[in-house]
C-alpha cells in the first residue's frame, strides 16, 4: 500500500518515511501543497498525510482542493495547533483525522493503519510472545492470561517492541517510534521505561522478555 506524505519539513518527513517504510509501506513525499496535490490526483494513495503549516497553499486549502477534484482518499492531518477550532477547520475542509504535533509515532502509524483498514480486510491486532498477548487495538496485554495494567507511554513502547519480536531495537529508534520526532528530551528515558515495563511484566518468577543487547538497544522474546 502506498502513503503520501505532504510534509514541508526534511527532518519530520524522513522521519515518517523510515517508520511507515518499517510497517511495509511504500512512501512519496511531496514538499508544498501544489506538488502534494498534483501526486494525489495523479497516484492512487492508501492514506495521504497532509502538513497544515505549508508554502504556498496551507493544508486546509490542499484538503478542500482535493475533495473539490472528487479525491476520496483517507486523509490524516498533521498540525502544531491543538485548538478545537483548528482540528474543526481541518475536519470540515474534509480532512478524516487530526493529530497534533508533538505525535508519538505509534499513535500515527495506528490511525494510518485504521483509515487503511476502511472498506479493506482487517489486519491481526494481537500480537503472541511466549506466554504475553499483546492487543493493538484494544491496548491490552495480558502475561499467562493475567491483565498487566500500563500506561499509556508503556503499552506504546512495548507496541514498538512487539511489532518486531526478536529484533533488535536501537534506543534512538525507539525514542523516535514512541516519543515522536520532536522529542528535545535525552535517551536515557528509554532506559527508563524499559524499567518500568519490566517491573510490570517480569513478576515473580516468570522469566525476562525484555532483553538488553549491550551497545545496540533492546528486543523481545521469550
Amino acid at each position: 500500500m502506498r502513503v503520501l506524505v505532504i510534509e514541508d519539513d526534511p527532518a519530520v518527513s524522513a522521519a515518517i518515511r523510515r517508520g511507515l517504510a518499517a510497517e511495509g509501506l511504500d512512501v512519496d513525499v511531496a514538499e508544498d501543497g501544489d506538488t502534494g496535490v498534483w501526486m494525489a490526483s495523479e497516484i492512487d494513495y492508501g492514506v495521504i498525510v497532509l502538513d497544515v503549516m505549508l508554502p504556498g497553499r496551507n493544508g486546509y486549502r490542499v484538503c478542500a482542493d482535493l475533495r473539490a477534484r472528487g479525491t476520496t482518499t483517507p486523509i490524516l492531518m498533521l498540525t502544531a495547533k491543538a485548538g478545537e477550532y483548528d482540528e474543526a477547520e481541518g475536519l470540515d475542509a474534509g480532512a478524516d483525522d487530526y493529530l497534533t504535533k508533538p505525535f508519538s509515532f505509534v499513535v500515527l502509524t495506528a490511525r494510518i493503519r485504521a483509515l487503511l483498514r476502511r472498506g479493506g480486510p482487517r489486519d491481526a491486532v494481537v500480537q503472541i510472545i511466549g506466554d504475553l498477548e499483546v492487543d493493538f487495538d484494544q491496548r491490552r496485554c495480558r502475561r499467562a492470561g493475567h491483565e498487566i495494567p500500563l500506561t499509556n507511554r508503556e503499552f506504546t513502547l512495548l507496541e514498538v517492541l512487539s511489532r518486531r519480536p526478536g529484533t533488535v531495537c536501537s534506543k534512538p529508534y525507539l525514542l523516535d517510534q514512541v516519543w515522536g520526532p520532536d522529542f528535545e528530551g535525552g535517551a536515557n528515558v528509554v532506559e527508563v521505561y524499559v524499567g518500568y515495563l519490566r517491573r510490570k511484566l517480569d513478576v515473580g518468577s516468570a522469566p525476562r522478555l525484555i532483553h538488553t543487547v549491550h551497545g545496540h538497544g533492546y528486543r523481545i522474546e521469550p
